[in-house]
């Protein structure tokens, strides 16, 4: 305005000077543009605007400093023509200009581009007239041409920026409904008009009257008049209002804001946000009933819960490890837990707190002394504690006191160092008594030997084969002593740990057990090679392929030794076709001195053995089978 203003005194100015000048010097009437100049010169040269005198036929006369600076042009020494100041896609509508400020006699606020010397464009607002000789003939043009530039980009921007908000309102989630301040609408989106079953295309409510909007919309809530009044209310105070809720008939629940607009503190208009914030609401519900059970599991679960900050400072604690600790809640906030509970371990923490800072979890065993003074036993799992941008703002601290199993845990190993020694002694007594029981079972039949030998002819038939039953009673009766010699040690931890081939096992085997030539004893796959004891899975597979080689009741007798890898085991069988075992029996045949079959060679403890190495390395053992068609005994053996 100030502008206009000095470009309204100007104008007068130079038309009053120009006036006064002519009626002074008529006869200097054909050099009138240049005393005309040289009278403005002291006043626009000053001037922050540029200035400029045009002849009829666009030829610059006359250019003041500001000029010179806004063009980048000079034209003292060389002439300059409007027309190359003029932007090319201007120059059209720049001459229409100039034909109307021909005929007019003067021009306002025309706003074109201009190119400068340096390439440039620039905007510029000019004002311009026409300066006329004392026959009130037109004899040149001068004009006050503004840089508009900023002024324009910054009208092109708030266009631009206006377009990309009601982009942006059309798009949103929100209904979004702006009105003026004699509430018609500015903008909607279709949010609005989907919220309110609105038919109408958003475009076309602009300019709508929302006076009665309210009692139109008021049917689709649960409380239609609370509805109006409370809109009623708001459009008068016309204050900022946030986080209204209405109900809809539906059960679809909206989260209504008004906020007002204002420019230089004048009302001119309000902005009205609906969500629709059913889902949420009813995920805030589910989550608040979450909280509130996993609040009180927290309370109530007998291992003590703590929260501490990255500086050990107590955040919280529940119930249980208030009663642990011997403190209240308010006893403890605020305090740096290492300081109240810790005297010697203090070092673990620092270090496990460093650990948890970084992210990990971690698990430890530390001793404290609670309120009372009593030292006890803690075992810690902890973990970090995140805010929502994902950084750690603390830890959390499982705690179980486990003073009492510490204290189960020496009398633990004391029982068993005893029954290590206990086992080892029993062990060496099963050895004397293996050895002691032998001895007169090898003199007895010595002296049966030498019986038959020194009375052969005077013995009757009868009497010899009684001495025979007395032999083979004998053998039976030492063989028991050695199996059970075997059982008593199979069942003792493994001392030795090798690399056993399993399937040289089975090679030496089939040496070592007597096989009919009518049985054959294969084995489906290669056998993996096992960590263990090599005399205990020579033990285990001699007792299974044993018994399917003694049971063998057919013409043609076959055993198959297969495996199946597991993750953490391998799965044997051992499959024969002999006498079968009835199912009533199948857990039976695996306890000691329990047998099927009374053999003159079976003592009811092969099995009971296979159990016990089986146990021994972490497996199972059963049995599948069919009376008069076979048996297969599977069994486990862990891989480490």
């Amino acid at each position: 305005m100030a502008r206009k203003l000095a470009e309204k005194i100007l104008q007068n100015k130079a038309e009053n000077l120009l006036i006064e000048e002519l009626r002074k010097a008529n006869t200097k009437l054909k050099i009138l543009l240049s005393e005309k100049s040289s009278q403005l010169e002291g006043v626009l040269e000053n001037s922050i605007d540029a200035y400029l005198v045009i002849d009829l036929r666009g030829n610059v006369l006359k250019f003041n400093e500001a000029a010179i600076q806004l063009f980048e042009y000079d034209n003292k020494n060389n002439p300059i023509n409007v027309d190359r100041l003029i932007h090319e896609e201007d120059r059209q509508y720049a001459s229409d200009s100039f034909l109307d400020l021909q005929k007019n006699g003067f021009l306002k606020a025309l706003i074109i581009r201009i190119s400068l010397k340096s390439k440039k464009v620039k905007w510029v607002q000019i004002n311009a007239n026409l300066i006329y000789n004392q026959e009130k003939t037109p004899i040149a043009a001068q004009g006050i041409i503004r840089d508009i530039t900023k002024e324009k980009l910054l009208e092109e921007n708030l266009i631009e920026s206006e377009s990309r908000i009601s982009s942006m309102i059309t798009h949103l989630e929100s209904g979004i409904l702006i009105e003026d301040e004699q509430r018609k609408i500015v903008v909607t989106n279709a949010k609005f008009c989907e919220l309110f079953h609105i038919s109408a295309p958003p475009e076309l409510l602009k300019g709508h009257d929302c006076s009665n909007e309210a009692n139109e919309s008021k049917h689709l809530c649960q409380q239609p008049e609370k509805f109006v009044h409370r809109i009623a209310e708001i459009i008068t105070k016309k204050e900022k209002v946030l986080g209204d809720l209405i109900t809809l008939k539906d059960g679809t629940i909206l989260k209504r804001d008004f906020i007002p607009i204002l420019n230089e503190k004048k009302y001119i208009g309000h902005l009205w946000r609906y969500k629709d914030i059913t889902i949420k609401r009813q995920f805030d519900e589910i989550l608040e009933a979450q909280k509130q059970k996993y609040s009180n599991i927290i309370a109530n679960m007998n291992l003590g819960l703590i929260e501490v900050s990255n500086n050990d400072e107590i955040l919280m604690i529940n119930q249980s490890f208030s009663e642990m600790s011997g403190y209240k809640e308010s006893e403890l906030l605020g305090k740096r837990g290492s300081q109240v509970f810790l005297d010697e371990d203090a070092p673990i923490i620092q270090r496990e707190t460093t650990k948890r800072l970084a992210g990990t979890s971690n698990s430890y065993e530390i001793k404290v002394k609670n309120k009372q003074g009593k030292e006890r036993q803690w075992l810690v799992s902890g973990a970090s504690n995140y805010d929502f941008a994902g950084k750690v703002i603390g830890s959390i601290g499982i705690h179980l006191d486990i003073t009492e199993f510490k204290s189960l845990e020496k009398q633990k190993e004391i029982i068993l160092k005893e029954l290590e020694n206990r086992n080892h002694e029993l062990q060496e007594y099963a050895h004397i008594v293996s050895h002691d029981l032998k001895s007169p079972l090898r003199s007895i039949d010595a002296l049966l030997s030498w019986i038959k030998a020194n009375n052969h002819d005077n013995l009757d038939e009868a009497t010899l084969e009684n001495i025979e039953l007395i032999e083979v009673t004998l053998e039976k009766m030492e063989k028991l002593i050695s199996d059970i010699l075997e059982y008593s040690s199979a069942g003792l931890t493994v001392k030795n740990h090798e690399k056993v081939n399993l399937n040289l096992t089975i090679k030496n085997l089939k040496k070592i057990i007597f096989i009919p030539k009518n049985i054959t004893v294969t084995t489906l796959k290669e056998l993996p090679i096992l960590n263990g004891d090599a005399t205990k899975f020579q033990q285990l597979f001699q007792n299974l392929i044993s018994n399917a080689v003694k049971f063998c009741d057919k013409e043609t007798g076959i055993v198959e030794i297969d495996v199946t890898e597991k993750k953490s085991y391998y799965k044997f069988s051992i499959k024969d076709n002999g006498i079968g075992i009835e199912k009533e029996y199948y857990d039976k045949i695996f306890k000691i001195f329990q047998y099927l079959n009374q053999r003159e060679d079976s003592t009811g403890v092969g099995l009971s053995i296979v159990k016990k190495i089986v146990d021994l390395y972490e497996g199972n053992i059963w049995v599948d089978s069919e009376l008069g068609v076979g048996t297969t005994f599977y069994f486990t053996i862990k891989k480490s």
